[in-house]
């Protein structure tokens, strides 16, 4: 058994998720001189989209004031600066492995917003069909995934499914983006049984595409939407 994994790491050697740069030993996930590299979300932070702010006496960032969210509220785990390039390459160059360590450190950084949320499920964000012809993953799903194997609480990718292949949205203005989600999502099932789920999705940045899944969500019974990201921007 040894052996083999010793195999497995030389074919397959372990990969620093901040610089991509091998690793001695693959379960470390980071390398030496990119320990400390990753900024975390930390309070103070919105208490609507979860995105972190300057100001400890402010409760909402800038987008949440002048925008109405239909989700309940959200979380993020990384200052996006400081991970943008590691999620590129889990979203972009197949590094899949990322998960594991993305999975393992959202549960142990918001374990406790989870357990007061407690969702019936976890909903990775869908990708269109095309999409994942031409990538061969869904990375929401993976990182969903591996949350669901440390927390226990099961992922669930048959509720709800991507009809429409919508536009990068990173170039679009905020009624761009509604325009550009609209009727993007389609429940799948008749009789929807879950009452609060969270939303995985590896970025956040307006809100956009959670918005347009709550909406279909609340149409089909759902009732309390929230979302868990990997990474978010910064808030004013």
């Amino acid at each position: 058994m040894g052996e083999k994994v010793n195999l497995l790491n030389y074919l397959f050697p372990g990969r620093c998720v901040v610089c991509d740069a091998l690793v001695d030993q693959p379960e470390e996930h980071i390398c030496d001189s990119c320990k400390g590299k990753i900024i975390y979300i930390r309070e103070p932070y919105c208490m609507k989209c979860g995105k972190q702010l300057k100001k400890e006496e402010k409760e909402y960032c800038g987008d949440c004031e002048r925008l109405p969210h239909l989700f309940i509220r959200g979380t993020a785990l990384y200052d996006y600066g400081s991970m943008s390039d590691s999620v590129f390459r889990f979203k972009y160059a197949g590094r899949m492995e990322y998960a594991t360590f993305y999975g393992r450190d959202l549960y142990e950084k918001r374990m406790r917003w989870l357990e007061m949320i407690n969702p019936d499920a976890l909903i990775p964000v869908p990708i269109h069909s095309s999409r994942m012809r031409s990538r061969g993953y869904n990375q929401a799903e993976l990182v969903a995934r591996e949350l669901s194997r440390h927390s226990g609480i099961p992922v669930n990718t048959k509720l709800i499914q991507r009809v429409k292949r919508t536009k990068p949205l990173k170039s679009l203005s905020h009624s761009e983006r509604q325009n550009n989600l609209k009727r993007a999502f389609k429940i799948l099932q008749n009789d929807v049984k879950l009452n609060t789920i969270v939303i995985i999705d590896d970025i956040y940045t307006t809100g956009s595409t959670i918005d347009a899944m709550t909406g279909v969500l609340n149409d089909a019974g759902v009732k309390n939407v929230y979302y868990m990201a990997l990474t978010i921007g910064r808030g004013i």
